[in-house]
C-alpha cells in the first residue's frame, strides 16, 4: 500500500469513527441542538492530520491501530474544541471555517461555546473510556491535558490574545506557536507511541518529530494566511497581519520562511527513522511542508 492509500485508509478509519459519537442516531434529548454543533464542527471534514499521526504511530511502534482509534478521536475532538472556540468573537472572530461558516455563525455563540466545552470534556472521556490498557490510557489522557492546558492551546492562545498590536521577538513567537499549534500534534504522535506500549526511545522520537512538524506547520500557515486565497484555504486571509499579530512572515517573509520550513521538515524526517518503518511519516513530514491550505 502506497503513502496514498494508506492516508485515504487511516482517515476513512478516523471520519467513521468520528461520526458515530455525536450523529443524529445518538439524539433524542433536550439537549440535541448541542450534539448538533458538536457534529456540525467536528465533521466538517479537514486532512485528519492529527488522528491519522496517533494511528501511525501506534501502527509503526506495533501496536493495535483499531485499539488506538478512540485516542485518535479524542484528539480530533479536542482540535475541534480549540478551532470553535478560536473561531469566537472575543478571539479571532472569524467568519468561515474549512470554508464553512463558523459553529458561532450557525448556532450562535452561547452554544459554540458550550459545544467546544463539550467537545473538550468527550475527549478526555473517550480516551478514559477506551480499551486500551489503563496504564495506556491514563498516559494517553496525560498527555492530552498536557496539550490542553497551560503549557498547551490555552496558554498559547492566551499569549496569541495578549500579544496583538506588539511586536514580538523569533523566541516570543516560536514560544506563541509551539503551544497554540505545536502541542497538539506533538501529543497527537505520542499518544500513538502510548497506545502502543512503545519504549521511551520511541516516545522521544515521536516527541521530537512532533516538535519539528508542529514548528513547519505553523510556518507554512503564516504563509498561506499571506500568499494563498479565501477560496483555497477555506477561510478568510491576511487576517493576522490586518489584527497587527507578528508571524514569521512578518518577521522573515516568504523566502526564509520556506527555507525555515524545508530545515525543520528535514529534522522531522530523521526522528522518524528512529522507529523500524519511518516511510509514511516522512513521506506526512513532507505533505505538510507543501500543503496549499
Amino acid at each position: 500500500m502506497d503513502f496514498e492509500q494508506e492516508y485515504s485508509a487511516l482517515r476513512e478509519k478516523v471520519e467513521g469513527a468520528l461520526s458515530r459519537y455525536f450523529g443524529e442516531d445518538k439524539r433524542g434529548f433536550r439537549f440535541d441542538g448541542l450534539m448538533e454543533a458538536m457534529d456540525y464542527s467536528l465533521m466538517a471534514g479537514g486532512k485528519r492530520i492529527r488522528p491519522v499521526l496517533v494511528l501511525e504511530f501506534c501502527r509503526a511502534c506495533g501496536g493495535d491501530v483499531d485499539a488506538a482509534l478512540p485516542a485518535a478521536c479524542a484528539v480530533e475532538m479536542l482540535h475541534t474544541y480549540s478551532l470553535i472556540h478560536d473561531d469566537l468573537p472575543c478571539m479571532d472572530d472569524d467568519d468561515l471555517r474549512r470554508g464553512r461558516p463558523t459553529n458561532h455563525k450557525v448556532f450562535g455563540e452561547c452554544t459554540a461555546v458550550l459545544a467546544g466545552d463539550a467537545l473538550q470534556a468527550e475527549a478526555f472521556g473517550t480516551v478514559l473510556r477506551s480499551s486500551l490498557p489503563a496504564e495506556r490510557r491514563a498516559a494517553c489522557a496525560e498527555a492530552l491535558a498536557d496539550a490542553a492546558g497551560v503549557d498547551g492551546i490555552c496558554g498559547g492562545q492566551f499569549m496569541d490574545m495578549d500579544s496583538e498590536t506588539r511586536i514580538l521577538s523569533e523566541e516570543e513567537v516560536t514560544e506563541l506557536q509551539s503551544r497554540k499549534t505545536g502541542s497538539l500534534l506533538t501529543a497527537a504522535c505520542r499518544m500513538g507511541v502510548l497506545a502502543a506500549g512503545g519504549t521511551e526511545e520511541q516516545e522521544d522520537a515521536a516527541m521530537r518529530y512532533g516538535a519539528f512538524i508542529g514548528a513547519a506547520f505553523q510556518i507554512r500557515d503564516d504563509m498561506l494566511d499571506e500568499l494563498s486565497t479565501e477560496a483555497e484555504l477555506g477561510k478568510p486571509i491576511g487576517s493576522d497581519r490586518a489584527e497587527g499579530k507578528t508571524t514569521f512572515m512578518t518577521l522573515y517573509g516568504a523566502e526564509k520562511c520556506a527555507q525555515m520550513v524545508a530545515r525543520l521538515t528535514e529534522g522531522a524526517k530523521a526522528a522518524a527513522r528512529a522507529l523500524p518503518d519511518p516511510e509514511f511519516l516522512c513521506r506526512m513530514a513532507d505533505l505538510l511542508a507543501g500543503r496549499r491550505h
